[in-house]
């Protein structure tokens, strides 16, 4: 039988994961928002997020939080980058980079139950994590993107891929940093 102070915990515990997964769609949200055009696929600060995210949180509230940000665009708020929104976003040249999301947010959340201690190994962790995350969001956003524009897989790597790498990995380590330190306050 529970007693109400156990019940009580069950409706805080619920309303805290609402308040994470709020946060973390307008954390990713706002990183969508910080963008440069550099062609079809602009450069934003959304992978940092969703890494991020994803090992804070762990795969429950992290899938949760980029199924309601995809929905928020989908129903016409204007949540992507560009200040974008609806089915011409997601059917756009970033589609399949939002829809990777989905399937990034897991790996971070997934290395987070690997047991370690020592902060270091954490970051490394995370960072792998991280890499792994972005390796699923371009081969989306990659597949999609030749489906789309019927291209070759170099002409859309070369586009979509190759000049987010480098800025990739500065996202990456900043979102490893931030989780091995947010990861022990978040419940």
């Amino acid at each position: 039988m529970k007693t109400p102070h156990g019940v009580q915990r069950t409706k805080n515990s619920a309303v805290r994961d609402l308040a994470y997964v709020a946060l973390s769609v307008a954390l990713i949200t706002v990183c969508a928002w910080i963008s440069i055009p550099v062609g079809p696929v602009p450069f934003t600060l959304q992978t940092l997020a969703v890494c991020l995210v994803g090992g804070v949180l762990g795969w429950k509230r992290g899938l949760a939080a980029i199924a309601v940000y995809l929905l928020m665009g989908f129903v016409g708020i204007p949540v992507f980058a560009g200040f974008r929104a609806g089915i011409p976003a997601l059917l756009g040249p970033t589609g399949g980079y939002l829809f990777g999301f989905l399937f990034a947010v897991l790996i971070p959340a997934l290395f987070r139950l690997i047991p370690a201690e020592r902060r270091r190994t954490r970051f490394a962790l995370f960072f792998a994590a991280g890499i792994l995350g972005m390796a699923v969001c371009y081969f989306f956003g990659t597949v999609w993107f030749v489906l789309m524009y019927r291209c070759t897989v170099g002409y859309a790597l070369v586009l979509c891929v190759l000049p987010y790498i480098l800025p990739d990995l500065a996202k990456l380590t900043v979102s490893a940093y931030l989780t091995v330190r947010l990861e022990k306050y978040i419940k």
